[in-house]
């Protein structure tokens, strides 16, 4: 067992407690949740996919290195819609309406009702195109760094965005909500309020299609997502920011202004509360904060155990990094 776990990275270590819950969840949930079984299956081989990845990883073969360490971005994914399912069978009770009351108790407006009063197709054309690209920005720093050979800062980069990820998953089961656009807004009026110029219609239905109501869906305040609170956008793109800025990634640049307008566009385009934001930025607070003792709790155990096993480490992907206070140094 020591064997096995010496070769995990603290990455693997979060992916596979987290979908360990998910089977659990799962199976305790299976009267409520349909095709439980698939999604109990789905996770156990994943898990098993995680451990085998990484023991043949370590024997530098350098294609399954590349893999192991991207991986990742399929386990959000498949985290994320099994949430879907989780979510209203632990809280099938939406709180928009306390959502809604701390914004008007905290600005005596709803905010997004008066941040229309600013809006013009060019802004939204540019605002959709920067929401739409929520996912290419941790991908952006991260091959940033990968392709720099700057490992330690990658995989730590890599483990606290996942991790960012899954701490917003429970938020969404603590507070589930469907957001503005549904509750202070006409759904089916926005494109008619807030139209863009070339790519807003097919990035929203992009973005709709991913939150389970794809154009055509009859009742999509019944069956959309609930992952309002806190904003998953806000939370991994600040993260993004603060590390392309404490690693002087070459992208940074790109993602701090794409990143801002982002974070502005979850409001402007009415996916969120202004609270929501404030739970993200929360949120990847103590994203860092666990992330940081989980990387170095993880990072010692593993020294420990490979010395005690035998195991031979060897530079790049597969090292064991030291055990970290803060996050490596830009000159690292």
């Amino acid at each position: 067992m020591k064997r096995i776990l010496a070769r995990l990275t603290s990455l693997d270590f979060i992916n596979i407690i987290f979908f360990a819950m998910l089977v659990i969840a799962n199976i305790v949930l299976q009267a409520k949740i349909e095709a439980w079984w698939m999604f109990v299956l789905a996770d156990l081989g994943l898990i098993a996919l995680i451990i085998l990845l990484a023991r043949i990883s370590f024997e530098k073969k350098a294609r399954l290195q590349l893999i192991h360490s991207f991986y990742s971005m399929i386990c959000v994914g498949l985290a994320f819609k099994q949430m879907y399912y989780i979510v209203p069978a632990i809280n099938p009770n939406d709180l928009d309406h306390s959502l809604i009351a701390i914004d008007y108790w905290l600005f005596g407006v709803h905010p997004t009702r008066w941040i229309y009063q600013f809006s013009h197709p060019v802004i939204t054309e540019l605002l959709q195109i920067a929401y739409g690209l929520f996912y290419l920005l941790p991908l952006l720093l991260i091959i940033d760094l990968y392709k720099k050979k700057r490992y330690q800062a990658f995989k730590l980069t890599f483990m606290l965005i996942v991790l960012g990820f899954y701490l917003s998953y429970f938020g969404y089961v603590a507070v589930p909500a469907i957001g503005p656009r549904f509750t202070l807004h006409d759904f089916d009026e926005k494109e008619k309020e807030l139209p863009g110029l070339f790519f807003t219609e097919a990035l929203r239905a992009y973005v709709n299609s991913g939150e389970s109501i794809p154009p055509g869906t009859e009742n999509p305040a019944q069956v959309v997502q609930r992952d309002v609170f806190p904003s998953g956008h806000t939370l991994v793109t600040l993260l993004v920011m603060w590390l392309a800025y404490r690693y002087r990634a070459r992208t940074r640049w790109f993602l701090w202004v794409t990143g801002s307008m982002l974070i502005i566009a979850t409001v402007y385009m009415r996916y969120h509360y202004v609270i929501d934001l404030v739970g993200g930025a929360l949120f990847a607070l103590l994203a860092v904060k666990l992330g940081l003792v989980i990387h170095n709790w993880w990072c010692s155990h593993r020294r420990r155990w490979a010395y005690e096993t035998g195991i031979s480490m060897h530079p790049g992907i597969g090292e064991i990094p030291p055990a970290q206070d803060d996050l490596p140094c830009p000159d690292e």
